[in-house]
């Protein structure tokens, strides 16, 4: 069974119902419950200051609307996420709201490594990452299986990664094919490398969303950027710390274990190594008896 963040926001609903009063939750009853979680969202628009004011987003409003670091937590827990940190905050699509079909948003955290240094990345071979990457996912999933886990594999760039010297900017797209679903996943990511560490943004769909994220990714690639002190050529050497990698680490650290790709098309948050990981069991469990599967004792979601 494949999960979506819209199944996510319903299962919490869901579980809101008392289950001894109901074995099924009716769809006026889904639907007053989705209204109002989407009416207690508060966004912002305009410029939106992050971290502190060490980054701004610049003119939010058209292509996105933005949630707060708690209102991104909101979303998150309310997609399944056993959050315990919130994000720096969320991008979710003008059009559409966490709850709609097809639901997809950008979460926005910080990776305080350092500075990146961008030497030498002109000359990177990204064929040779990918090999690397789809090596990483094999050895990696016998681990994942042992810990309950689907595995999966990288199929190859949905969108090859794009370095932007002057911005600073890196972004890339993975086409990721998961044990027992059919439908491929998009894991888009975007890397904006700054004095003292990165901001990273995330964003997890369908396959068959590509063209729709891929028109919508300029925008938040514009938009995003470190204030005047924190941006990479305000980095002073000898002062400054320095990350232990370069661009091309950015890529391929850890895909597995960094990136948190567990089969779920939810944004992913990466930030000083704090992983989120997706309660399995508990919204699968929930789903079953809910919506007309075997009724089944609830299982607790594991943390």
């Amino acid at each position: 069974m494949r999960l979506t963040p819209t199944l996510g926001i319903m299962t919490m609903f869901a579980l809101a119902a008392s289950a001894a009063a109901q074995d099924s939750v009716s769809a006026d009853s889904l639907a007053a419950r989705k209204a109002r979680f989407v009416a207690s969202l508060k966004y912002q628009t305009g410029d939106v200051q992050l971290h502190g004011g060490m980054a701004t987003l610049r003119g939010v409003g058209g292509t996105y609307r933005f949630l707060d670091g708690e209102q991104a937590g909101k979303v998150l827990r309310a997609w399944g996420n056993p959050v315990k940190e919130n994000p720096l905050g969320m991008l979710v699509p003008a059009q559409m709201s966490p709850v709609d079909s097809g639901a997809w948003a950008i979460v926005i955290t910080y990776q305080d490594d350092g500075y990146v240094s961008d030497s030498g990345a002109s000359r990177i071979n990204y064929d040779s990452l990918l090999a690397q990457l789809q090596k990483s996912a094999r050895d990696e999933n016998p681990e994942r299986k042992k810990q309950g886990y689907p595995t999966f594999e990288v199929v190859g760039w949905a969108l090859p990664p794009r370095y932007d010297a002057e911005t600073k900017k890196l972004y890339w797209a993975e086409e990721l094919s998961f044990d027992g679903d059919t439908a491929h996943t998009l894991n888009y990511k975007i890397r904006v490398l700054g004095r003292r560490g990165v901001l990273v943004l995330n964003a997890v769909s369908a396959m068959n969303q590509l063209p729709l994220v891929q028109e919508a990714t300029p925008a938040a690639l514009a938009m995003v950027e470190f204030n005047p002190g924190n941006r990479s050529a305000d980095f002073v050497k000898g002062k400054d710390h320095m990350a232990a990698y370069g661009v091309g680490a950015l890529i391929i650290g850890g895909i597995a274990a960094k990136a948190g790709l567990f089969k779920f098309l939810i944004p992913i948050l990466l930030a000083a190594k704090k992983l989120l990981i997706v309660a399995v069991a508990g919204v699968a469990a929930f789903f079953r008896r809910f919506f007309g599967g075997k009724k089944k004792t609830p299982t607790t979601p594991a943390a």
